[in-house]
């Protein structure tokens, strides 16, 4: 596993070690989440800044990995401030026109896969945890189903032009796209208005590349939510994950938050 931060990663762990799978770690500094790592041995452990590629293939091939599953994120600001990329990663920056998750990550999944190691779909082993169709927090959605078909609409353009995969609206008025500043900024910029009756959209690209970038909701977006004044969310089913399902859904029905899961 190459494991970003947050508690995706961990989630991912817990879940391969309970299939009986041995498991190795590819961690970054100032990312991955310490316990995780402290969970590994030296043998089945790789630490790296972020940026060093070469390292990253090196511990691959040093692993014998047939498998690889990227999990968890890499702080976005870090494409400009605390990236250390080797000549591997220098290459691979100078060649791509467009820098941004699909670019970046679809040519370092080309190198990864290039020594014979298959990525996995970024959601493997977390079926328990993905978005479900219909309100997921109660009987009734607060939102009228004409402005979730609105937000859905932006969310899903705004991923195709590769901008953000969500969005915040309300009653059709589009009120923050979710850019590189990442969700949490966009629902804090959305929740000063001060509105009511508004909603969060998250979705996936049309042409999601599953093997990383997949969205995730977790506690701490919602925590976001909650400061932000916004008590309603929409998710795409079966592609968003959530970061600990059951204790997500029970946190957002104990703050009167609405998860909604759209096909």
């Amino acid at each position: 596993m190459i494991a970003g931060q947050g508690s995706y990663p961990k989630m991912v762990a817990a879940a391969v070690r309970a299939a009986g799978i041995p498991l190795k770690l590819i961690a970054f500094e100032a990312e991955t989440l310490p316990e995780l790592v402290a969970s590994f041995g030296p043998d089945d452990l790789r630490r790296l800044k972020v940026g060093q590629l070469g390292h990253m293939l090196e511990a691959l091939r040093d692993f014998k990995a047939g498998y690889a599953l990227m999990a968890g994120q890499i702080t976005p600001r870090r494409l400009f401030h605390g990236l250390h990329p080797d000549l591997k990663a220098t290459r691979i920056l100078l060649s791509l026109k467009r820098r941004n998750a699909e670019t970046i990550f679809g040519a370092i999944a080309g190198e990864i896969e290039s020594l014979g190691v298959t990525l996995l779909d970024a959601r493997a082993f977390l079926d328990a945890h993905l978005v479900s169709s219909g309100c997921m927090t109660g009987r009734s959605f607060p939102i009228d189903p004409e402005y979730v078909s609105h937000g859905v609409q932006i969310a899903r353009e705004s991923a195709r032009l590769d901008i953000g995969q969500g969005c915040v609206v309300r009653k059709g008025t589009v009120l923050a796209i979710e850019a590189f500043e990442g969700t949490d900024e966009m629902l804090r910029r959305a929740g000063s208005f001060k509105t009511d009756a508004t909603l969060f959209v998250k979705t996936v690209k049309a042409r999601q590349d599953w093997r990383f970038d997949v969205p995730c909701f977790g506690l701490r977006t919602l925590e976001t939510m909650r400061e932000a004044g916004l008590a309603a969310a929409a998710l795409e089913a079966g592609r968003v994950i959530l970061l600990d399902k059951p204790a997500v859904l029970q946190q957002a029905r104990a703050w009167g938050i609405s998860l909604l899961g759209f096909e």
